[in-house]
Order: structure tokens, then C-alpha cells, then sequence
């Protein structure tokens, strides 16, 4: 039997959701991350800024928009030594300008993915997956990457039956 990791990013504070701004005590992706856990055991990590963006959400788009244009690496805290010992990483993010946040490249950049699994996840407010799933592959180009499981933002809380039946598809 493989060993799972969540490793994920997520913001709570003021978020954009169903085309209003709404402060969310648990970030949409945490609460994904929280039914996969449920649905598989697995370990969790929350992917965390050691300088998290501002609460207000157009100081934190400003920002996030900068270390994007920058291609950035925002450096990371709470970041697990290694990953060695997980065959199968579900890898959470919200959907920033159609990839991850940077701290997610930072987090992808770490470590060394060769022969694990890479299943991606994200919330979006229409987005989609965008071009995450193939800016994971440049990342990981020796992860087998599976087919990523997008989800609206504003939904989240009724999308434990897709949660639970992408969770179950590819090599698990």
C-alpha cells in the first residue's frame, strides 16, 4: 500500500467568491484538502509563505500579481525535510492567473518527485485547472502527473462526491 501526502496552499481572509469579495475563516482549498483526508488518510502539509500576503484582498492580488511577474520563490515555513517516503502527493493550490502561487513552485522546486504520483487539485472562480497540470510536468518531469480535478471556489462544500471519485481514479 503507497503512502499519501496533501501538501497544499490556501488562503483565507478576504477571497473573490461567486463575484464577491467574502472573508473566509478556512481557505477553499484547505476544505478540499480536509475531505481528501477523510476520503484517504493520507499525511497533510499546508504550503505556507514565511511572509504570507495581506489580508485585504486587493493588497494580497497586488502582491501575488508581483511575485508571479517575477517568477518569485517566496521562501517557505513549516516545509517537510523530505517527501521520501510518499508514492502519491495530492497537490492543492488555488488558481492564480491560470497556474499555482508561487510558494507552489517553491514547494515543487524543493523536492525530488522522480517515481512518485503528482494528482493535482485546485479551486477557481472559473479558471479551471488553467496551465498548472503542465507547469507541474516542466517541475516534475520524472512524476507521472494525473489528470487534475478542478473545482469552483464557491462550491467546494458540495464537492465531496467528485472529491471522492477523482481521489479513487489513476494508479490508486
Amino acid at each position: 500500500m503507497s503512502k499519501k501526502l496533501i501538501a497544499f496552499y490556501s488562503r483565507a481572509d478576504e477571497n473573490y467568491v461567486n463575484g464577491l469579495i467574502k472573508t473566509l475563516e478556512v481557505g477553499n482549498t484547505e476544505i478540499v484538502a480536509g475531505m481528501i483526508k477523510e476520503l484517504t488518510g493520507a499525511d497533510v502539509v499546508k504550503i505556507e509563505q514565511m511572509e504570507p500576503y495581506a489580508r485585504d484582498y486587493n493588497e494580497c492580488i497586488a502582491q501575488a500579481q508581483a511575485d508571479q511577474r517575477q517568477n518569485a520563490r517566496p521562501e517557505l515555513r513549516n516545509c517537510p525535510e523530505t517527501i521520501s517516503e510518499y508514492d502519491v502527493i495530492y497537490l492543492g493550490y488555488p488558481n492564480y492567473w491560470s497556474t499555482m502561487p508561487m510558494a507552489v513552485f517553491t514547494f515543487l522546486e524543493h523536492f525530488d518527485f522522480s517515481g512518485k504520483t503528482i494528482k493535482p487539485f485546485c479551486t477557481h472562480e472559473g479558471s479551471g485547472m488553467g496551465s498548472s497540470v503542465s507547469d507541474i510536468k516542466k517541475l516534475c518531469p520524472t512524476a507521472k502527473v494525473e489528470k487534475g480535478l478542478a473545482i469552483q471556489g464557491g462550491s467546494v462544500r458540495r464537492a465531496r462526491k467528485d472529491i471522492e471519485k477523482w481521489s479513487k481514479e489513476g494508479s490508486l
